[in-house]
Order: C-alpha cells, then sequence, then structure tokens
C-alpha cells in the first residue's frame, strides 16, 4: 500500500509538470496569449536577478570620432528584428523590462549598452522568447524565427571535444573552421592541448581557463551558417589584447564580410564608434536607440559621458599594448593541461605498457582477472566498522544459524522418537522444553544478530564518509583542478548512498544465504551419506555457473552504469544550455541524442535483466539434482525418517539458497567498487596543513603592516609539470597598492595563488613581515593561520547560499552596511526582500556577473586583476577608487 501511494505522488508529480507552461512559437513571435497592458502597468516592477534598482551613477568615460564608415540607410524592409511597445517578465508577473520599442537594422552591427543591471542580456532572451511576454510584440524579418547564433555571458560548452563546441551538429568546413579559430584566437590555445582539437574539454570546460571558455562560445556563434548572432558581453573574460583581436578579425571582419546581422552586449564602449545602430538600456527601458551620430545630437549628456569613458579606455589600450609588445603569451593553463611534451612522454609509456601487457596477457590470465573477488577491498570495508564489531558479527551469524539447524534437527528427533516409542508425558515434555529453550535463543541470536549488521554498517559508512571529507578538505587546489566536480559529488552522493544502503542488506543476505546454503547441503550430508558422492560434481557444475554469471553480471551493470552516465550528463548539459539550444533550433537534435542515449540505457538494462533468467534457469536445474539425488540416497540410506524428512525438506529450499548466494556475490563484487572508488581518494597525498611552526609563534595580529619580500619565487602545479613562475623577485612594501598585470595566461592567478600556499613553491622565498618573530617563508606557517589572514576576491566571483557579506557572522550589521556603501550597494541591497538577509542562490545566480565583485570586494584585501572586466566602465572607476582608498 505504502509502495502505491509512494507512485502514486510520483506519476501526480510529473503530471504537474508536463501540464506546466511552455514557450511556444506564438510567443517567441507575436507575444499572444499575454496579460492586459493595464496589468502590465499595474505590476510593472523588476527583479534582482537583472534589475539594479539604485539609481545610476554619471558615467565617466570616454570616446573616439565619429566612424567615418558609410552606412546604409535603415528602411522599414531593412528590419531584421523589431520590438513594439514590449513589456517582458521572468513569470513572476513583475515586469523585468518594460516600454521597450526597439528596431534591429538587418545586416549591421547593433550594440546594447547600459550599466550593470540595467536589463541588456533580459533584452537578447526576450527577443529569443526565453521570458514571458506581458504585452506587446516581437516581430521577425520571416514569419518563423530561424536559427539564431547565440553567445551567451555565461560560456556554456559540451563534455565534448573542441572541434565539436565549435562547430555545434553543422558540417566541417576546414576553411571556415580555421578561419573562426583565427579570428577567435584559439589556435595558440588549441596547439597546447594534448590531443588539440579533439580533445575533450571536460565537464563544464573545467579543462579550460574561462577566457578559453568565453572565445570558445563565441566561436560557436561565429562558425555557424546564420542571419543573424547575438553576443551576449563576449569580453568580459578577456584580455585587452584579445578582446581588441576579436572585435577586429572576429566581429567586424568576418561577420559583416558576411552581411550577418550582429546585436552585441557590451562593457566596451570604445568599440561604439563600429556600431551601426546603438541601443542604450537604463532600469530596464530604453534610454536612447540609434546612431551614435544621432544619440550625439540628441543626448549630449549621454555622449560625453561615453567620449570621456572611451578616451580612458583607449589610452589605457595604447598602454598596455606598448607595455609589452614583444612578451610571447605563455599558455600555461591553470587547469594544468599537459604539453605537447607530456603527451609524447605519456604516449610512449603507453606504449611500453602494453607491449608488456602483450606479452603476457592470454585469455586464462584475463578471464583469473575478471573472475576474482576484489578481496581487499572487502576487508578494508570490514574492518572500517572496527575488529570488535567484525567478530560479533561473525560470531552472532554462526551462532545463529547452528541454532537454527538445532532446532529443525531437535524437531525431526522429536518426530522420530514420537513415532518409534509412543513417549509419555515425561519425554514430551523434555522436547517442548528443548524446543522452546532453542526458540528463544533463536530469536534473541537474530536480534543480536540484526543490530550487529546495521551496527557495523552505520560504522564502517560514517569512518569512510569522515576520512573521506577529510581527505577533500586537506586536499590540495591541484586535486580539484583536476578532478572534475562531478567525480568529487559522486563518491559523496551515490559512492556514499552503495555504501550507506546498499552494502549492508547486500552483505546481510550473503552470509545468511551461504550459511542456510550450507546448512542444507550438511544436514542432507548427515542425512543421506551417500550424497557426499554428488556433491563433487554438483560443486563443481555451481562453481562454473557462479564464475560465468559474476562475469556477465559485472560487465551488464558495468555497461548499464556506463550508458546511464552519457544520458545524465546529457540531461543536464541540456538543461544548463536550454537557452542556447533553443536559440540555434537544435531541439530536435538534443531530443533525438536524449532518446538514443535512453534506448542504449534500456538495452543494457534488458541484457542485464535477460543474465538474471539466465541464471535463474541454471540454478532451477541445479536444485533439481540436487532433490533427486538426495531422494535417491535416501531410499537406501538411514532409516530414521525424521533426518530423511529434513533432508528432503533442506534439498527442496537449496534452489532458492543458491540462486541468492550467486545474486548477492555478484552484487557485492559490483557494490565494493563504490568502496574502491572512495578508498582512491584516501590515498590522495594532502596539503601540508600544520606547518613546521606552532600558531602560538604568530602574532595575533599577525600581518600587522603587509610587508611582502618575493625572492626568486618558483610555483608550478604538479612535480611533472613545467613551472608556471620562474625565479620570480618583488619587494611590496607596507601599505602599498600594487597592481598585477599580464596576459592572460601569464601567471598572474598562480602568484596569488602562491601567497595562500594552493601552489607547489618549489624553490625561493616568499616572507612576509620578515622580522625579529618571523623570518622566513610561509610554509612554516600553519595552513588555516596563514589563509585566516589573508582575504582574495577569486577571478571566477563565487557567491554561496548563506548570508550576503558576512559569511562567518563575525560583523555588526552597521559595519556591513558601512562596507556596502563604500562598495555604492547599499541601495541595491535594501531594495532586495530581507535586505542582508537576502536569500542569495546558488553561484549568486540572482545577481548580475558585475554586482557579484562588488559585495565580495568588502571581503577582500588582496584583489585580482581580472575581476574588474567584469565591470562597467564608470564602475571600474569606482573599483580603482576604492582600492586606492581601502586601509
Amino acid at each position: 500500500m505504502i509502495v502505491y501511494f509512494g507512485r502514486t505522488w510520483f506519476v501526480q508529480k510529473l503530471n504537474e509538470f508536463l501540464l506546466s507552461d511552455e514557450i511556444g512559437e506564438d510567443s517567441w513571435r507575436t507575444g499572444e496569449g499575454s496579460l492586459p497592458f493595464e496589468s502590465c502597468k499595474k505590476h510593472t516592477g523588476v527583479q534582482p536577478k537583472t534589475i539594479n534598482r539604485k539609481q545610476p551613477g554619471r558615467y565617466h568615460l570616454d570616446s573616439y570620432e565619429q566612424s567615418t564608415r558609410r552606412l546604409r540607410p535603415v528602411e522599414t524592409e531593412d528590419i531584421a528584428i523589431k520590438v513594439t511597445n514590449g513589456y517582458f517578465s521572468w513569470g513572476s508577473g513583475l515586469a523585468t523590462l518594460s516600454n521597450i520599442d526597439i528596431r534591429i537594422p538587418t545586416g549591421q552591427l547593433t550594440m546594447i549598452v547600459g550599466q550593470v543591471g540595467c536589463g541588456k542580456s533580459s533584452l537578447l532572451l526576450a527577443i529569443l522568447g526565453e521570458m514571458q511576454t506581458l504585452e506587446g510584440k516581437v516581430h521577425w524579418s520571416n514569419r518563423n524565427r530561424y536559427s539564431v547564433a547565440y553567445a551567451a555571458q555565461k560560456p556554456w560548452l559540451l563534455n565534448a571535444t573542441v572541434e565539436e563546441n565549435i562547430t555545434f551538429g553543422s558540417p566541417f568546413n576546414k576553411q571556415r573552421y580555421k578561419a573562426v579559430t583565427d579570428a577567435c584566437s584559439l589556435q595558440p590555445d588549441i596547439d597546447l592541448l594534448p590531443f588539440g582539437d579533439q580533445t575533450e574539454i571536460g565537464e563544464r570546460g573545467i579543462n579550460l581557463s574561462g577566457g578559453q571558455r568565453q572565445r570558445i562560445c563565441v566561436a560557436r556563434a561565429l562558425y555557424q551558417n546564420t542571419n543573424i548572432v547575438f553576443l551576449d558581453d563576449p569580453f568580459s573574460a578577456l584580455d585587452i589584447h584579445l578582446s581588441d583581436h576579436l572585435m577586429q578579425e572576429g566581429i567586424l571582419k568576418f561577420l559583416q564580410d558576411d552581411k550577418r546581422t550582429l546585436v552585441l552586449v557590451t562593457h566596451k564602449l570604445q568599440y561604439l564608434t563600429h556600431a551601426d545602430w546603438i541601443i542604450a538600456m537604463k532600469d530596464g527601458s530604453v534610454l536612447r536607440e540609434g546612431t551614435l551620430k544621432d544619440i550625439q545630437t540628441k543626448d549630449v549628456e549621454l555622449y560625453e559621458h561615453w567620449k570621456t569613458l572611451m578616451n580612458r579606455q583607449d589610452q589605457e589600450l595604447e598602454k598596455d599594448m606598448e607595455a609589452d609588445q614583444t612578451t610571447l603569451e605563455r599558455k600555461t593553463l591553470r587547469r594544468a593541461m599537459y604539453s605537447r611534451e607530456a603527451k609524447a612522454q605519456m604516449e610512449d609509456e603507453d606504449e611500453e605498457e602494453e607491449e608488456e601487457e602483450d606479452e603476457d596477457d592470454n585469455m586464462s590470465t584475463v578471464m583469473r582477472l575478471r573472475t576474482k573477488m576484489p578481496w581487499k577491498t572487502c576487508w578494508r570495508y570490514l574492518t572500517s566498522g572496527g575488529f570488535f564489531l567484525l567478530f560479533l558479527m561473525i560470531f552472532s551469524k554462526l551462532l545463529k544459524h547452528s541454532v537454527i539447524v538445532a532446532i529443525d534437527y531437535w524437531l525431526a528427533t522429536w518426530t522420530s522418537e514420537g513415532s518409534i516409542n509412543n513417549s509419555g508425558k515425561a519425554d514430551q515434555t523434555y522436547y517442548v522444553a528443548g524446543f522452546s529453550i532453542l526458540c528463544g535463543a533463536g530469536i534473541f541470536l537474530c536480534l543480536v544478530t540484526s543490530l550487529t549488521v546495521e551496527w557495523m554498517g552505520l560504522t564502517a559508512a560514517k569512518n569512510l564518509h569522515h576520512n573521506l571529507l577529510n581527505k577533500i578538505i586537506l586536499g590540495p587546489i591541484r586535486f580539484f583542478d583536476t578532478t572534475p566536480l562531478g567525480l568529487i559529488l559522486n563518491r559523496f552522493s551515490a559512492d556514499t548512498n552503495i555504501i550507506d544502503q546498499h552494502i549492508p542488506p547486500t552483505l546481510e543476505s550473503l552470509t545468511r544465504s551461504t550459511l542456510l546454503c550450507l546448512s542444507a547441503i550438511g544436514m542432507i550430508s548427515y542425512a543421506t551419506p551417500v550424497f557426499l558422492v554428488a556433491l563433487v560434481p554438483l560443486g563443481v557444475a555451481f562453481y562454473f555457473i557462479q564464475k560465468y554469471f559474476r562475469v556477465a553480471s559485472k560487465d551488464l551493470q558495468e555497461l548499464d552504469d556506463s550508458t546511464q552516465l552519457p544520458l545524465l550528463c546529457h540531461f543536464s548539459e541540456t538543461a544548463e544550455g536550454l537557452t542556447t539550444i533553443r536559440a540555434f533550433r537544435h531541439e530536435t537534435r538534443f531530443k533525438q541524442r536524449m532518446l538514443e542515449l535512453t534506448d542504449t540505457n534500456n538495452i543494457a538494462y534488458l541484457f542485464l535483466s535477460a543474465a538474471n533468467r539466465w541464471l535463474e534457469v541454471r540454478t532451477d536445474y541445479l536444485g533439481a539434482c540436487i532433490v533427486l539425488t538426495a531422494s535417491i540416497a535416501s531410499i537406501s540410506g538411514s532409516s530414521n525418517s525424521g533426518l530423511v524428512g529434513l533432508g528432503l525438506l533442506y534439498a527442496l529450499t537449496i534452489t532458492n539458497y543458491l540462486n541468492w548466494v550467486v545474486r548477492n556475490l555478484a552484487d557485492l563484487e559490483v557494490q565494493m567498487g563504490a568502496v574502491k572508488k572512495v578508498n582512491s581518494f584516501l590515498t590522495m597525498e594532502s596539503e601540508n596543513y600544520e606547518g613546521t611552526m606552532d600558531p602560538s609563534q604568530v602574532p595575533d595580529h599577525w600581518p600587522q603592516e603587509g610587508e611582502i619580500k618575493i625572492h626568486d619565487l618558483c610555483v608550478r602545479y604538479e612535480n611533472n609539470l613545467k613551472p608556471v613562475l620562474k625565479h620570480v623577485k618583488a619587494y611590496i612594501k607596507p601599505g602599498q597598492k600594487v597592481g598585477i598585470c599580464g596576459r592572460t595566461g601569464s601567471g598572474k592567478s598562480s602568484l596569488s595563488l602562491a601567497f595562500f600556499r594552493m601552489v607547489d613553491i618549489f624553490d625561493g622565498k616568499l616572507p612576509t613581515e620578515c622580522s625579529h618573530w618571523l623570518c622566513g617563508t610561509i610554509s612554516k606557517l600553519p595552513l588555516h593561520t596563514l589563509r585566516s589572514r589573508l582575504s582574495i576576491i577569486l577571478q571566477d566571483p563565487i557567491l554561496s547560499v548563506v548570508p550576503l557579506v558576512n559569511p562567518e557572522c563575525k560583523c555588526t550589521d552597521d559595519r556591513l552596511w558601512e562596507a556596502l556603501e563604500i562598495a555604492q550597494l547599499k541601495n541595491m541591497v535594501k531594495s532586495l526582500p530581507g535586505g542582508l538577509d537576502a536569500v542569495v542562490t546558488e553561484g549568486g545566480e540572482n545577481f548580475t556577473t558585475a554586482s557579484i565583485d562588488m559585495p565580495l570586494f568588502s571581503e577582500g584585501i588582496l584583489v585580482e586583476c581580472d575581476t574588474v572586466p567584469n565591470l562597467l566602465a564608470h564602475k571600474n572607476g569606482l573599483f580603482s577608487t576604492l582600492v586606492m582608498t581601502n586601509k
């Protein structure tokens, strides 16, 4: 009954999902079925996700002269997209975008600009039909919207090769592919990958840097043969050199030579002079629309703001280009991808191993290894629960099954004696008393055995999880760079779930069925000793049956798991990249791929079920042979009818026992793989967390002045990789504001990580506050002491589901409001529901990328320079001011 209602609940939840609203073709084109216009005006509002309620500060910009390139006149028939009287929402009923009236010319470059959170990205998504249309219409040049090449602000990549991510299902054209990779400056990065563009980039592009992921997404949009291209802030993760190259070679030359319609969301206002059409946004509405010349004429104040900023950005570009024109960009990946030399060395080692294996391997060796039980892993699991519990479990189980056999034997003896001697009342009392004592002992031992098995399983799972958690917490940063997040989560979810819930009952069922099977064979042999003659061939047959079934079951189980993993990964990737998939109109392709992966997984499961049926048939035959042998042996065997009957009874039940012995043995072998995977993490080398200095030797206020001396610092991510920093020397005086500059991959982030001892410092010294109480390197300090005294704003901003800017609850509300006011976020946080107690979703998804950096700044002391590109130009000035004034 409980199972029935549980399944009914699942069906109900599935039905609710199927009945939920869908994005239809009509909403893409005309916005039919929208709410009344009066309702839109009544409920007009904004969402913290995309709208900054705070009044924007004045721009501090600057600019080039108006482009002299002749523009084509924008006629009515030259409009690719037109939005009239548009009100769009994310589903809450409040209009995130309001009063949108824009047009996007055909075959021209349209730029959308505005401050952080004004709704630029939301405008692109509204045009693509990803937002709910409250009022208004979106008109396309064609009746049905065709494919749109879309590169999102947050890069979305498939767990596939670089080439597959760029072509994205389109036919491979070598000439076009080469032109796209050159336009996006990807060829140098591809050359450093171990297998070039055939390298698997990992889940969510884990093996690539942020800039590389961004450029691959842009390359995918450029490669597609579409008339319309949407690029959402493609320069956010790129340095000035790469941004300028992408703008010149990728956007202006490559796209506009094809006469494609391009919509570009950007904060790089120095590129405004290349725009044919400009849409300026403010607080979810269109502030101004037109050419740069039109805005210069109609909105002088806005144009002057832009002009100031563009001149400043132009000067920064010239200084940066003059600073290092000849320095080669060191493309050492932060994810520590192997170089070509490492690849060649790796291939040589693989060839040597293959040669050795070819000499030794044969079919018998392979079969022996495949049928070998992982006894070492089983022993590690059993000993994880403690030797006392292991001894108690084995002893209680043996004693329990001995009592069970004794009960059956007692009944058989009682029956035989009663039928022969017609025992009196005294004898009956003796047998009743003995039977009662044995039954009471059996009940007690069953309770003890159940408690012991559960206790041991719980203790073993708890100890393994505790050890795994400690290893992960103390793991080196290199481990997290090279290990996919999904693999780590799988250890704490699927593998831990198997250890918690599956191994204990499987182990208990295996021991129970094995002992019952041995008890049955022992009782049959005792009742009819002739049965021992047939036991040998039956045992040989059973051995081969379980041997081949275990091999097949293990392989099929692994096949089922291996076919299920791509299915889950594809579903996860599809759900994460739905906006991009729908923009490209590749829904059918991804749906077909989902069905193919589902069919592949179902086939594997079907074969696994067929293997179980194969086992049942064979064990039934074997059980029938045992019953037949026991029956024939009883004809000329003992005259004790009770024992003969007991032997035949055990023979009838042994079929089921044999079946479960083999099944549980195969299941346990597969489930022990989870223990083996967890143990593989437990062998990982931990960080030197303690250091060589006692925490009591470090003053409470260290570092008080912030003096830093770097002497011949050499840093690498692993012992077998080349150094990413070589003989770095620097001296930073107390109170100085230091900027670390360099091109992408030059080692800026690696240097900052060296301060926190998150990378391998294999040579040189990095002393801080070198004085009479401390003169040495930071390697002497305990890691907790070192990292608790420094702060950092990461290159990829992170917000977790904790209080907004006070995760450790060490500051008062007044101090928090003061920090937010310095970061000019006080008004925005006040507008959030709950203020300082506002819920921050996972990864800070309800904040824009640029907004995330500013709350983190209030916590930071050490700031990475790559945080700045995520901010608007006028925010860059604020950011610089905050750095210079922060004490």
